[in-house]
């Protein structure tokens, strides 16, 4: 089979996915998104699970490219390095990455159902805890691993609200101003005067 074909199809069924739910992904719909004569889809995943498990595995591959091109990086340097990281992170959730966490969000939902799923999306959410650790303590922050975890769960928790972009929500949770949010939840977590 075509890899490039199936890539196609593969960046397809995430922008029907984050379009229309998990009700909406279907052969049919992956073949008009990805402009593919009908059958093409069926072609390459048989089953509505072969078309979710090659959604994870795409976004999954997707994920570590990101990641993979952060990690080349420096890393941050210090805490308003850090800040920049983090605020650009969750200002990337409403821009290019808003499909793919989008249809993550929709994976994770199907994943309660379908077990397997979880394993697939699971170095997502583990690599953000390790790779966010590392960041922080490049940042020179007086990290334990609690408080990196507690850092990384509201970075998580943001995410669904920013995607759904409810003005009230954002406002209160302080998500209207994410380099405000970045900053409260780090001297929250990091008080001035903080040791490990």
């Amino acid at each position: 089979m075509n890899p490039d074909r199936r890539d196609r199809l593969r960046d397809a069924a995430i922008e029907v996915l984050a379009r229309d739910g998990g009700r909406g992904l279907t052969h049919r719909a992956v073949d008009r998104a990805a402009e593919v004569p009908p059958g093409t889809t069926k072609n390459y995943f048989p089953t509505r699970d072969a078309v979710l498990r090659a959604v994870a595995e795409r976004c999954l591959e997707q994920y570590l490219a990101l990641t993979e091109q952060l990690a080349a990086g420096p890393g941050p340097g210090d805490r308003e390095a850090l800040v920049a990281l983090f605020r650009s992170l969750l200002e990337n959730v409403a821009g290019p990455g808003r499909s793919r966490l989008l249809a993550v969000l929709e994976l994770q939902a199907e994943a309660t159902r379908r077990p397997w799923l979880s394993g697939i999306l699971d170095p997502m959410a583990s690599g953000d805890f390790a790779g966010f650790e590392l960041a922080q303590r490049a940042a020179g922050l007086p990290v334990t691993p609690q408080r990196a975890a507690v850092v990384t769960l509201a970075l998580h928790a943001a995410v669904p609200h920013l995607l759904t972009d409810g003005p009230g929500t954002l406002a209160a949770a302080g998500l209207d101003d994410p380099d405000r949010f970045v900053r409260d939840l780090l001297d929250t977590v990091y008080p001035p005067g903080a040791t490990a």
